[in-house]
């Protein structure tokens, strides 16, 4: 028989999901993208924004008039004349901003991705994001808070890895591995981590309901380990990655071999109606 959920775990879960529902409502946010364009070498117009936008490999640049209404995101000046930017790969700059009553209802994010210039408009008028309620979820599952061991490596270990980009390889940085077993299964689980601030782990993870009622991958955070290795996975607070509600997410795809071979009816679901 599956553990029941008590009144403190329920209204711990439910604070999270108030907080992860209003993290994704914000303006600019991932539910706001509307673009995702490769620069090229010659100055040219692009979807979505005004302006000319080029790189010549080392900087990006935009080249822009009065008419284009274009100001700078940092500071709210105008745009007006020409200008370059230079970034490391995997970084991103809200770089200039234009349109609305006041001038900053759509942002041009400028990124370096594959050692590449690209932009991305992030529209705070898009249908994703003013029609977003909520993320649907599962119910909450006790038997889905699950306590397992991290066995950490004596150096971090950079895995390759796919994006949702096709066009984007990823890297992802292992600093060890999560140890625990599955409700129905008998074999124990095996999944590569990542280390976050303060010595957080976030597993980025396949199971059985991708495809069907979840994404084709998504993420849980946990915990900093105790001293003796342990740590509490709390499935329930599994969430969709930004490439979930939007084609123009760069998200890095699972290591080969991290996933569970059964169903994960716990954490977000697919969002509804994008």
């Amino acid at each position: 028989m599956s553990p029941i959920a008590t009144d403190a775990q329920l209204a711990r879960w439910e604070r999270f999901r108030s907080g992860r529902n209003s993290a994704l409502a914000s303006d600019h946010g991932w539910l706001t993208l509307t673009s995702f364009q490769w620069l090229e070498e010659e100055p040219a117009a692009v979807e979505l924004a005004p302006g000319l936008w080029s790189t010549d490999g080392s900087s990006a640049v935009l080249t822009a008039t009065a008419d284009d209404g274009l100001s700078f995101v940092a500071t709210g000046e105008s745009a007006v004349g020409t200008f370059t930017e230079a970034l490391q790969d995997e970084e991103s700059l809200m770089w200039v901003q234009y349109g609305g009553p006041e001038g900053h209802q759509v942002v041009v994010e400028l990124a370096v991705r594959a050692d590449k210039y690209a932009i991305r408009t992030r529209d705070n008028g898009s249908p994703v994001y003013t029609g977003f309620t909520s993320v649907p979820t599962f119910a909450y599952d006790p038997q889905w808070v699950i306590t397992g061991t991290f066995e950490a490596y004596d150096h971090p270990v950079d895995v390759p890895i796919g994006t949702a980009n096709p066009l984007v390889d990823g890297l992802h940085r292992s600093v060890g591995e999560v140890v625990f077993h599955a409700p129905g299964i008998s074999h124990e689980i095996r999944l590569h981590a990542e280390e976050e601030k303060l010595g957080a782990l976030n597993v980025t993870f396949h199971d059985e309901t991708n495809g069907e009622t979840t994404d084709e991958w998504r993420k849980v955070f946990i915990p900093k380990p105790r001293p003796d290795g342990s740590v509490v996975i709390d499935f329930n607070r599994a969430i969709n990655y930004p490439s979930a509600f939007t084609p123009y997410g760069t998200c890095p795809m699972p290591v080969r071999g991290n996933s569970i071979d059964v169903r994960v009816e716990a954490g977000e679901k697919l969002p509804e109606d994008l």
